[in-house]
């Protein structure tokens, strides 16, 4: 692959009390629990090698404490658009208890009422999306599940919809890039976690 195509590395924060209950946790702002932190760390130990022209991270308390505890606070940027999707009547709520109100509920066909649309996550996807691409070497982002679902979606030109296919573990890591010029955008590594604790 050519030197000139750089390559996007993404993180998925640390755990949460909500993420080990499967609570959909939008822009509630919770901190990591010790084992997220613990992860977080070893997650940094991944990282280290990296040459980063650019590190990005969601304004949550989640990510930015999973990006400190890795080492890279402070060359992180901010970037608003990196936020969760915004869950509103389901924020705190399971799958299960949405479907119990709503059976054939699909986060990225329907999206949340009083929260975003797959539509509306799919322009911020987008407006990141054209960002990355613009940025000089390679880039490092700290977001959350369903965002950063919907954003290798959107890298690959795919629907936002298209997210459902792309789960995340907590703390995992995944590259996009490109196969051999800009117009063919790939996923080189999906959710890995080997680096974290068992």
């Amino acid at each position: 692959m050519s030197e000139l195509l750089s390559t996007v590395y993404l993180v998925r924060h640390g755990e949460t009390a909500w993420s080990l209950t499967g609570q959909h946790t939008g822009l509630t702002d919770l901190p990591l629990t010790e084992r997220g932190r613990a992860n977080a760390a070893r997650l940094g130990a991944r990282l280290r090698a990296l040459k980063l022209a650019k590190v990005l991270v969601s304004p949550l308390q989640r990510a930015l404490q999973t990006c400190e505890l890795a080492g890279l606070q402070p060359e992180a940027q901010i970037e608003p658009d990196l936020v969760e999707w915004n869950y509103g009547r389901y924020e705190g709520r399971t799958t299960a208890e949405i479907r119990a109100l709503q059976p054939d509920w699909q986060l990225f066909r329907d999206g949340c009422p009083e929260g975003e649309s797959p539509a509306q996550i799919g322009a911020r996807a987008d407006r990141v999306v054209t960002l990355l691409r613009r940025l000089p070497g390679d880039c490092l982002v700290f977001s959350s599940r369903h965002f950063l679902a919907v954003l290798a979606a959107r890298w690959l030109e795919m629907a936002p919809a298209n997210g459902r296919f792309f789960p995340l573990s907590t703390a995992s890591l995944s590259v996009l890039g490109y196969n051999h010029s800009p117009t063919e955008p790939v996923i080189e590594l999906w959710n890995d976690d080997h680096h974290l604790e068992n």
